[in-house]
């Protein structure tokens, strides 16, 4: 599932091919990805509109106009893609924005499990994103903090909740508490200072790491890049990783180098 650092990939995608450009024409190839909006209003609200510079919140991404602003969800398949007109269409190819300069924008997605919502103006935002936590890219340390402490349940809960914490899923969850040493399910409100100062520290840096790799990259030196093997070791002391499930997800975690309390 894209996670933010795929999703800042796409923003970088959107910038790079859109930005500045006017959209001639929108070619809705299968409604079934638009949410809140249909076809012709999608047409009305964006051809001869101009992009301006795309922003990321977590796991959404904004494509602003001057005016109305287009909000894409990734889910488990999206992605964008950066083309021209005449370029064969693909299958899965949803929506296709045509841009002055002979560029085409796609949202290309499989299983349409989102998909494109359309703000008109700041309450429209405000209803898609209110409930969004603070992304995980710009929180400081101390808003972590009083996130980590207000929450009851286990620590990869708070931190893969995007009502607390924008963007993180369950790599980047797995892989940033493999790096502070915390077990995920450590009682969110437990963490001693020091663990919260570590947890932080390890996140940006695991943050930063994706956002230049535009994924959570499966390194021999990352947890990432061992929990699907067969018989998966810790890549940092060789211990056996656990697999149990929080919340419904699969997770991965060394009982050595994650120790109880």
């Amino acid at each position: 599932m894209p996670e933010l650092p795929d999703v800042e990939g796409f923003r970088q995608v959107l910038e790079s091919c859109a930005k500045g450009r006017v959209v001639r024409h929108v070619e809705v190839r299968d409604a079934g990805v638009l949410h809140g909006v249909g076809v012709r209003g999608l047409r009305d609200a964006l051809e001869g509109r101009r992009f301006g510079t795309p922003e990321r919140h977590g796991k959404w991404l904004l494509a602003r106009t001057g005016g109305p602003t287009l909000v894409l969800h990734f889910g488990m398949t999206g992605r964008l893609v950066c083309g021209r007109p005449d370029d064969a269409v693909e299958a899965h190819d949803r929506v296709l924005f045509t841009l002055s300069g002979n560029r085409q924008l796609r949202f290309r997605d499989q299983r349409k499990l989102q998909g494109l919502w359309l703000a008109h103006d700041d309450s429209d935002l405000d209803r898609l994103l209110g409930r969004q936590g603070p992304d995980a890219m710009a929180v400081d340390r101390a808003d972590l903090e009083a996130v980590l402490s207000s929450r009851r349940g286990h620590l990869k809960t708070a931190l893969t909740d995007q009502s607390a914490l924008a963007g993180l899923g369950n790599l980047l969850a797995d892989e940033i508490l493999w790096r502070a040493r915390l077990r995920p399910d450590r009682l969110a409100r437990e963490l001693t200072q020091d663990d919260r100062r570590r947890l932080y520290s390890e996140m940006r840096r695991t943050l930063r790491s994706a956002v230049s790799a535009g994924c959570v990259p499966p390194r021999d030196s990352w947890l990432t890049g061992h929990r699907d093997d067969p018989d998966p070791r810790c890549p940092r002391c060789g211990s056996g990783l656990r697999r149990s499930r929080m919340a419904g997800r699969g997770t991965v975690w060394c009982p050595r180098c994650q120790p109880e309390g």
